[in-house]
């Protein structure tokens, strides 16, 4: 399999998300839900906010100015609420009160974590076997490679997913919406030392039985139902197969992942399993695996690649 493709494009958002003249232009809510994580909307919802917290400043200043004086009518107080919603606007397009830079760089930091992976100290881990014949991963560095589309990482993944599925008993699917939630459908990695990607699809990280190449990201960690970040080292693959053969490996190895290979043919039951085993500490891992295993973006993405299972 070729690992020739060029880093993610950016995913432009509706004009009204992004440019929005007007305070009561709304239409930009749907193209927000759409795609909420694309620095295009992330700007605008950091924009929303910077005018929310000016639009309080001018209000107070305003009911400030009313308990000195004599108090407007309501036509007049109706007329002044709609001209500072609109100021507020304006000014937040122009640099505003600077929480909109500050959000834009937080929330683009959020977008890009990891979900945190496998936890440590799993029984069976194949951090030094090489058991049913799957491809042991090399130390060397892998290549620098990201996917571009859902399509392009349902197509250069389902392949090699459906023959370890296969081996396993297991139906693909399950598989190859743990590895787009992993990896954000191929756009996000771990990265090593010197820049390249892990090509760790399925967050597996490096403890200390590891000895192939290493990546290393910040992620979000949960104990006791509170998110703390850390920064976390991963294992790093020369290729996507040999991260495939891993978890493979992994899953069969393990107990905590018995229920998940038996699932055979339902690929419900197997996200369903692994959201119970443990497999990340997100509370909600199961749920975000469900959401893609029966969400559109993977059905357009089948469909769109051709793929025939």
């Amino acid at each position: 399999m070729a690992h020739s493709l060029l880093p993610a494009a950016q995913i432009p958002v509706s004009s009204s998300t992004a440019t929005a003249n007007t305070y009561t232009n709304l239409n930009g809510l749907s193209a927000l839900k759409k795609d909420s994580s694309s620095p295009q909307a992330i700007h605008a919802v950091a924009q929303q906010v910077d005018a929310l917290f000016l639009q309080m400043m001018l209000k107070s200043m305003r009911d400030a100015s009313a308990d000195a004086g004599e108090a407007d009518s309501n036509e007049m107080g109706m007329y002044q609420d709609m001209f500072d919603k609109q100021v507020a606007l304006n000014l937040s397009q122009h640099q505003g009160l600077g929480l909109g830079s500050l959000l834009t760089r937080q929330l683009s930091a959020a977008a890009a974590l990891p979900s945190g992976g496998p936890q440590e100290a799993q029984p069976g881990a194949p951090a030094n076997s090489n058991t049913g014949g799957a491809a042991r991963p090399s130390a060397s560095a892998p290549a620098a490679t990201t996917l571009q589309t859902a399509s392009e990482f349902v197509s250069q993944l389902l392949p090699t997913i459906s023959r370890a599925a296969q081996a396993l008993g297991v139906n693909p699917l399950g598989m190859l919406a743990q590895a787009a939630l992993e990896t954000g459908w191929g756009k996000r990695m771990a990265r090593t030392a010197e820049g390249a990607p892990s090509l760790n699809m399925f967050g597996i990280k490096a403890g200390e039985g590891w000895d192939g190449a290493r990546a290393s990201a910040n992620t979000v960690e949960f104990s006791g139902g509170v998110a703390t970040q850390r920064h976390t080292v991963f294992r790093a693959y020369a290729s996507i197969e040999d991260s495939v053969g891993d978890f493979a490996n992994l899953l069969k190895g393990s107990p905590r992942y018995r229920n998940a290979v038996a699932a055979g043919g339902d690929a419900q039951a197997y996200v369903n399993s692994i959201g119970q085993s443990g497999y990340a500490t997100d509370p909600e891992y199961g749920n975000k695996l469900n959401d893609i295993l029966n969400g559109s973006t993977l059905r357009m993405a089948l469909n769109a690649s051709g793929v025939k299972l």
